[in-house]
C-alpha cells in the first residue's frame, strides 16, 4: 500500500484555529475528505493517516466519523490529555475504536520539561498497555528531553513528526543532526519525512536545500523506520500536494523498489497497524 502517514482535516474557525494566522491565508478554510481524495488518487495513494490539529476530544469524534465514512482514511491519531488523572478511562474508551491508532499532544509549544513530568510519563506508560502509538511533535530544542523520554519507554512505539522541525530557513543543521542520530539509536523510534517545506523559506525553498536534512534522517533511521507524510493541507503554504510528494520521491528514486515501497507506505502500515 501507498500511505500518506500525516494529513489533517478541519472545519475552519478563526478562534479554534488561531495558529492559522494571516500569513497562512491559503489554509484559512475548511479542508475535508472531498478535497483530498482526488489528490491521493492522482498520486496513487491507497490511504492516509489523519492526525489531530485541535487538542480536544470533540476533534477525535470528528476524525473518527470521517474515517468511518471514508474507508481510505485508514487510521486516526487523536488527542488525549496524557497528564490527566482520567487518562486510563480515556484510553479504555478509545481502545474500542478500531480506527484510533494512537495519540499526539502538541509539545512544540510547551516547555521541554513537560516530557519529564511524572504525570506525562504516566500517560505514556498507559499507551503501551493498549498498543497505542505516540506522535512526537517538537522543535530541535526539545530533542534532549525527547531522547530521555523514548529511552525510558523502549517498548513504546514513537514517531517523530516533521523531522523534529529543523531550522531549515536559517540553514542550521549540525546540533539537530547530532541529536537526531542519537534519537535514532533507539529502535522504538520512527520518523516522518514530512513538514520540511514549512520549516524552509515558503517562497524560496529548493529541493537541493532540503537534501542535507534528508541525508541526515535517511542515514540515521534507514528506510525501515521512515515514512512519507504530506502534512496536507498545512504544507500548502509552501507547496501543493504533487510537489510535496515529489520532494521525497525524487530523493528516493536511487533506492531499491522495496526501499521505496517502505518509505511510501509499508513503514506507515507497520507502525500504525494498517491492514
Amino acid at each position: 500500500m501507498r500511505i500518506d502517514s500525516h494529513q489533517h482535516f478541519w472545519q475552519y474557525h478563526p478562534h479554534k484555529h488561531a495558529w492559522i494566522d494571516d500569513s497562512m491565508k491559503v489554509i484559512q478554510r475548511d479542508f475535508l475528505p472531498i478535497d483530498l481524495k482526488p489528490l491521493l488518487d492522482k498520486e496513487g495513494f491507497d490511504g492516509t493517516v489523519v492526525v489531530q490539529a485541535d487538542e480536544s476530544l470533540e476533534e477525535n469524534t470528528f476524525l473518527l466519523d470521517l474515517a468511518a465514512q471514508n474507508p481510505w482514511i485508514k487510521k486516526v491519531v487523536g488527542w488525549v490529555d496524557l497528564c490527566s488523572e482520567n487518562i486510563l478511562t480515556d484510553l479504555e474508551k478509545y481502545a474500542q475504536e478500531q480506527n484510533m491508532t494512537g495519540f499526539r499532544m502538541i509539545l512544540q509549544g510547551q516547555p521541554p520539561e513537560l516530557m519529564a513530568a511524572s504525570s506525562f510519563r504516566n500517560g505514556i506508560s498507559n499507551l503501551e498497555k493498549f498498543g497505542f502509538t505516540y506522535d512526537i511533535l517538537i522543535f530541535p530544542h526539545h530533542l534532549d528531553e525527547a531522547i530521555d523520554l523514548v529511552s525510558q519507554f523502549p517498548h513504546q512505539p514513537f514517531v517523530i513528526d516533521h523531522l523534529a522541525k529543523p531550522y531549515i530557513k536559517d540553514g542550521k543543521i549540525d546540533k539537530w543532526a547530532t541529536k537526531m542520530n542519537v534519537l535514532a539509536e533507539r529502535e522504538n523510534v520512527f520518523c516522518k519525512v514530512s513538514g520540511m517545506v514549512t520549516e524552509a523559506d515558503w517562497s524560496n525553498w529548493t529541493k537541493e536545500g532540503l537534501k542535507p536534512y534528508l541525508d541526515v534522517v535517511f542515514g540515521a533511521f534507514g528506510t525501515k523506520r521512515l515514512m512519507f507524510g504530506s502534512d496536507w493541507p498545512v504544507a500548502k503554504v509552501a507547496a501543493d500536494y504533487p510537489l510535496n510528494v515529489s520532494i521525497v520521491q525524487d530523493y528516493i528514486k536511487q533506492l531499491s523498489q522495496d526501499e521505496q515501497a517502505d518509505i511510501m507506505g509499508n513503514t506507515a502500515a507497520l507502525f500504525y497497524n494498517i491492514k
